[in-house]
Order: C-alpha cells, then sequence, then structure tokens
C-alpha cells in the first residue's frame, strides 16, 4: 500500500477496474474543503487512458511489475514467441497482448516486455526500428513534389507513407510511436 500523497507519474497502481500505470499527478488544495489528488491512469492491459480523483493521504495498492528483455523469435497460431534472455525460457504472448506492437516485431528484434504476476501485460519497443520494404510503388518521372510520400509496405506486412526515392529492397528507419518514416538507412 502507498499513500495517494507518495505516488508519482510512471508508478503502477492495482485499483478495483484493473493494473494502472500513472501518466500525470496532480495534488488539489481547495480553498475551502479537504485536499485531493488528480490521477490521469492509463490501464496496462488495454492502453485506455482515464481520469480518477483520490481523497488526499488516501491508500492503494503499488503494484510491481518487472521490465525484462526478450527476443522475439517467432509467430504462429498462439500468438507471439519470446525468450527470456538472461534465463533462455521461452513463452508465447497472445496478439491481443502484443496489439499494434506485433507489426514492428522482425525476427531477432530485442524488446522489454512488462511482467506483472509472472505473465506478460504488453510490449515496449524501441523508440524506432529498421524495417526492409517489400513492396514499393515506382516513383513517376516528374513527380517530385517536395514533401511527397507514397504508401510502401514493410516486411511486418506494416504499410508505411515514405518519400517517393524509396524503393523495393530500401531498409528504412520507423518511428514506434507514431508509426512515421524517419529515414532511409
Amino acid at each position: 500500500m502507498i499513500s495517494t500523497n507518495d505516488v508519482k507519474p510512471g508508478m503502477a497502481i492495482s485499483i478495483e477496474n484493473g493494473l494502472f500505470t500513472i501518466i500525470e499527478y496532480q495534488h488539489v488544495k481547495p480553498g475551502k474543503g479537504k485536499a485531493f489528488v488528480r490521477l490521469k491512469l492509463k490501464n496496462a492491459e488495454t492502453g485506455a487512458v482515464i481520469d480518477r480523483t483520490f481523497r488526499a493521504g488516501e491508500d492503494v495498492d503499488r503494484a510491481v511489475i518487472d521490465r525484462k528483455e526478450h527476443q522475439f523469435l517467432y509467430q504462429d497460431d498462439l500468438g507471439f514467441h519470446f525468450m527470456d534472455l538472461e534465463e533462455f525460457s521461452q513463452f508465447a504472448v497472445s496478439t491481443d497482448e502484443v496489439g499494434d506492437a506485433g507489426t514492428y516485431l522482425v525476427d531477432g528484434a530485442v524488446v522489454v516486455l512488462p511482467i506483472y504476476e509472472g505473465r506478460p501485460i504488453g510490449v515496449e519497443l524501441p523508440a524506432s526500428v529498421e524495417l526492409e520494404v517489400t513492396f514499393a510503388e515506382p516513383g513517376v518521372k516528374g513527380d517530385r513534389v517536395s514533401g511527397a510520400t507514397k504508401p510502401v509496405t514493410v516486411q511486418t506486412g506494416r504499410t508505411v507513407n515514405v518519400p517517393l526515392f524509396i524503393e523495393t529492397g530500401d531498409v528504412i528507419k520507423v518511428d514506434t510511436r507514431t508509426g512515421e518514416y524517419m529515414t532511409r538507412v
């Protein structure tokens, strides 16, 4: 248990609705009445963001989340398979738990898995990944307007908008937070 006066952004708490990570913390002392704490919380499993108000000094359950590096091995009907880099144990994570992060995972990629009570609750990707372009329409000669883009398909099946000079076989760097093209490698 931890007091709401002692929580900080980045901490994880467990409340009746599930497991949440604190995004914002605001302690409010109105001119009249008792102080309260306003928290913006992100659900660790669904990603939904909610606002929640607690009385100042109220106790909440602090959740301990272990973050360990794992290597992505492959994907099949059971989900995405990862290997712990310290113990070399392997396990599968369902496609629902991986979510959109699955479109950035290539064989051998090292990611951080947050683990709560022995089970993974998501995938934390690096800020950017390098992906090979598997399909790109050719750029039309004379169609070189500054800032013009075209959609391409990368090796994971994700579609990314890139500049017109990118061709099939090129390796590009993609920002995993926004899904946007960064540079050609």
